[in-house]
């Protein structure tokens, strides 16, 4: 499997926030993702200019191809409001070949 079509999950965290759902569906709609899962009211504990904070979040799990990665993260960071936010990238080693499939067609 190349880069063009090795498929990969990124895991972002958001703020709670009614723009999250427009943030997921506009990764879609520009074919950098072909599926955004949102997970809601997720409490994360962290430590953020040497003090211990706290937040209310959503995570999102974003399906998409490798070789798609770097183009995504610029967009996620030009939508996310975070001075420096979570970005990670997970590669599947393996999974439904058709559902792999699916998520190299659904995106550029």
């Amino acid at each position: 499997m190349t880069d063009n079509t090795k498929s990969i999950l990124v895991l972002c965290t958001f703020p709670e926030s009614a723009s999250v759902k427009t943030i997921a569906e506009t990764l879609v709609n520009e074919e950098l993702a072909a599926c955004v899962n949102i997970i809601p009211d997720v409490q994360s504990i962290f430590r953020w200019q040497g003090k211990i904070d706290n937040a209310n979040e959503n995570i999102l799990i974003i399906k998409t191809k490798d070789n798609l990665y770097n183009e995504l993260e610029k967009r996620i960071k030009e939508l996310h409001p975070y001075e420096l936010p979570e970005i990670i990238s997970v590669s599947i080693e393996k999974g439904l070949p058709e559902y792999l499939d699916w998520i190299s067609e659904s995106t550029k």
